[in-house]
């Protein structure tokens, strides 16, 4: 019990002191207490009313004198605040109806300052549009003047400072709606005129490149007389006069050709004078402000690339003349010339990777072009002028800072196709000089004429000169003609090697290169077609092997002419040789052959007019017609021979060796035409008595062989041609048949070039016709036997032919 009681206590605290909303917890902690305990709480509670209520009649009880005096001195304040209400009530009527006319005066008042504000606030925004309005106008202007860049300025300020300050009026909202329009319309009339200008480059571009060629050439014509002048002062006394230095007379020339120069250029137009490229700069500036640089520069690239495929496009007929190319490189030259303009006075319209990807895909195209159209000419000027074009083509864009290495390399090809074509026309000319050739010395009447000709052909020959007039000099007149056009054609080949950039060593090996060529090629080509022409006789062949010895030492002179041409000493390490020398024996080498095949031909011919009656009963006592006819052409033949040049030791035995091996291979040749002619298979028989018609040509041709007909043979060397017909002849003349057959095979033998199966042919063929023979003469008894006797004697030497010829065959 004593327990509950402060418990309770604590409980009526918490009471007391907690919120209402937090006392559910506190009195439900009353019930869950101990039996009866809200019983005693509730009895607790009571006390705790009962001690509150007399705490508040104590606090009553001390306040209530106050109270009642407050009440007291309230009443007394009430009278006062009555009278105070009507005296207020009346001021304020009174002052009602004085501040009527105030308030009258006061409302207008506000009305004026109302319209004073507005008024100030129009004027206000006038002078904010005035600036707008003032700037519209002016923009109108400029589009109507074609001043677009400046209209774009002027809308860009409009943009970004007038308008921003008006923009909740109307004529704003319209103003802004236009402006892209405005814009619209520039860029469409900005292009519109780009578009003209790239139509006026692409009309104007060969004229721009020709300008720009002439230049260039000038130029370099100028910086070459230049480069001359300075050589030739080098090292020249200067001209003095009293106390003073004159100007050399050299100088004075020089800065003559300066002024020259300078007036000169002075004529001459500029790309910026043939073509306006303010619509360009105007086009650029435009989208540039509106922020489609980018856009811009794509479309002139791509525009640019489609002209220059048209300007590389060259016409089908341009190979044919010179204008052709020269337009083509025209068009060209002005293209890059323009592209370089715009390179240097804009800034990233183009790049110099956008114009070097142009040129190299320019250059590709342009070389593939000159390789086929030069292909088709064959007129070696044309050509030339086609390099020379090339030449200042390619000076012209290096100029302006494109690389050329490739044309300059192209050219080493064209070169060579130039080369081609001087060999052609020079083969022509070299076809003419021989046909109109009369293949004899050429007579000299006179001293004058002597110069003539040794002023066109280095001839040096010291026993000639000794001689009087008239008096003729070995070689024919297609020599010194040969020799000349040999010089013009160096001279030719040196016009292509000029401007090529190339030291003298190589314009020296070119030279020499094409002569070459020249001799080896075309000039040994000329005399080998020569040669083998039918019309060409005896005669002619040796006298071309007196030209082809004589153009053979002139080729020391030529080699003399091109190292004066280009200065280059013969004795420099990479100095070439020219090859004359192996031209000129080789088409020497092919006249002395043709000279043996013509002369085995001659002899061909008389053999087969040969009329033998090869059943002849005896010989006519004579040789054959045909025969000394022959001989008497050989005679005269071998004559011609001393013609030769002999001037030197070297000459004469080039002479007697072709005049020998001449003579050995007829005598050969003719031997064995003889011994065909008998052992002919479609010879069936022959007689003893035409063995003896043929013994008594062959004793002729061993008399001719005798005669030495060429200086020079060594005892019976030339005889020995015949030695094979002799033997056989003898066998059969004195019917030597046991000698010959005791002494087959040794060293010794009296028959010893008379072979086995030459012998037996022939054997069988004169019995044959001892056969033949005894059938017709029958007359004689005594006759008879003696010719069996003979066919026995035949038939038993012709066994022992044949075994021979098994037993050789058996071996073999």
């Amino acid at each position: 019990m004593a327990e509950s009681l402060p418990e309770h206590d604590r409980i009526l605290q918490e009471i007391e002191s907690t919120d209402t909303a937090c006392v559910g917890p506190t009195l439900r902690s009353v019930y869950d207490d101990q039996p009866n305990a809200h019983q005693k709480f509730m009895e607790k509670l009571d006390a705790c009313i009962r001690n509150h209520d007399r705490e508040i009649e104590k606090m009553c009880n001390f306040h209530h004198q106050g109270f009642v005096d407050a009440i007291t001195e309230l009443l007394k304040v009430r009278a006062d605040a009555e009278k105070l209400k009507v005296q207020v009530t009346d001021t304020n009527r009174r002052l009602q109806d004085a501040g009527k006319e105030v308030i009258a005066q006061t409302e207008e008042i506000i009305r004026c300052r109302v319209q004073q504000r507005n008024i100030t606030t129009v004027v206000e925004k006038l002078q904010l549009c005035l600036p707008v309005l003032e700037m519209y106008s002016k923009l109108k202007e400029q589009m109507s003047v074609k001043r677009y860049y400046s209209a774009l300025k002027t809308m860009e300020q409009l943009e970004n400072l007038y308008l921003p300050r008006v923009s909740q009026y109307r004529f704003c909202q319209i103003m802004i709606e236009n402006l892209p329009k405005l814009r619209e319309e520039i860029k469409e009339i900005s292009m519109s005129d780009l578009k003209d200008f790239l139509e006026s480059i692409r009309k104007h571009s060969d004229r721009i490149g020709e300008t720009a060629m002439k230049q260039a050439q000038q130029q370099k014509t100028f910086s070459t007389a230049f480069q001359k002048q300075n050589s030739v002062n080098y090292g020249r006394n200067m001209h003095f006069g009293r106390n003073r230095i004159l100007e050399p007379k050299n100088e004075i020339t020089l800065k003559r050709t300066f002024e020259d120069e300078d007036e000169h250029e002075e004529e001459v137009l500029t790309a910026q004078d043939l073509v306006d490229f303010s619509p360009v700069y105007r086009c650029l500036h435009i989208y540039s402000v509106l922020g489609d640089g980018e856009i811009f520069e794509n479309y002139y690239r791509k525009q640019r690339r489609k002209q220059a495929r048209l300007v590389l496009q060259p016409q089908s007929s341009m190979h044919e003349t010179v204008e052709g190319y020269r337009r083509y490189f025209s068009q060209i030259v002005g293209f890059f010339v323009v592209e370089d303009h715009i390179l240097h006075v804009t800034q990233g319209l183009v790049t110099r990777t956008y114009t070097d990807e142009l040129w190299n895909m320019a250059l590709s195209k342009i070389i593939a072009v000159l390789r086929t159209h030069s292909s088709y000419c064959n007129d070696p000027d044309l050509v030339l002028e086609l390099k020379n074009l090339i030449v200042v083509f390619a000076d012209t864009l290096q100029g302006y800072g494109f690389p050329v290495n490739r044309l300059f390399d192209l050219l080493f090809e064209i070169r060579d196709q130039y080369n081609e074509t001087l060999l052609k026309k020079w083969s022509g000319l070299f076809r003419d000089i021989f046909e109109a050739d009369n293949y004899s010395p050429i007579p000299v009447a006179n001293e004058e004429e002597y110069r003539i000709v040794i002023s066109k052909f280095p001839f040096q020959d010291p026993e000639l000169d000794k001689q009087s007039f008239p008096k003729k000099l070995p070689m024919s007149q297609s020599v010194p003609q040969i020799y000349m056009q040999v010089k013009e054609f160096i001279y030719a080949s040196l016009k292509f090697s000029e401007s090529l950039h190339r030291s003298s060593t190589e314009i020296d090996d070119m030279l020499r290169k094409s002569t070459n060529l020249l001799l080896t090629r075309t000039l040994s080509s000329c005399l080998q077609n020569l040669i083998k022409k039918p019309h060409i006789g005896l005669t002619e062949l040796v006298q071309i092997i007196i030209n082809t010895t004589h153009l053979e030492q002139a080729c020391k002179y030529l080699e003399d002419f091109i190292s004066n041409i280009t200065n280059i000493s013969q004795l420099t390490v990479h100095t070439a040789r020219l090859y004359g020398l192996s031209t000129f024996k080789d088409a020497r080498h092919a006249a002395e052959g043709e000279i043996y095949t013509k002369l085995n031909q001659k002899i061909d011919e008389f053999i087969q007019i040969a009329d033998y009656d090869w059943t002849m009963s005896e010989s006519d006592g004579r040789a054959s017609g045909y025969l000394m006819d022959l001989i008497n052409f050989l005679r005269s033949t071998f004559q011609v021979f001393t013609h030769l040049p002999h001037n030197n030791n070297d000459h004469a035995a080039m002479s007697g060796k072709v005049a020998q091996t001449a003579c050995m291979s007829a005598c050969q040749h003719l031997s064995m035409s003889l011994m065909q002619m008998l052992l002919d298979s479609e010879l069936k028989q022959i007689s003893m008595g035409a063995i003896q018609q043929f013994n008594l040509d062959v004793i002729q041709c061993e008399l001719f062989a005798s005669s030495e007909p060429v200086p020079g043979f060594q005892g019976d060397t030339l005889q020995l041609a015949f030695i094979d017909l002799r033997q056989l002849l003898d066998l059969f003349m004195v019917w030597d048949w046991s000698t010959y057959l005791a002494d087959y095979g040794q060293a010794t033998s009296k028959y010893l070039r008379v072979n086995p199966s030459t012998a037996l042919t022939l054997l069988e063929k004169v019995h044959r016709g001892i056969k033949d023979s005894s059938k017709k003469n029958n007359i004689f008894a005594q006759f008879r036997k003696n010719d069996r006797d003979k066919q026995k004697l035949i038939e038993t030497v012709v066994k022992q032919l044949r075994s021979l010829v098994n037993g050789m065959s058996q071996h073999t």
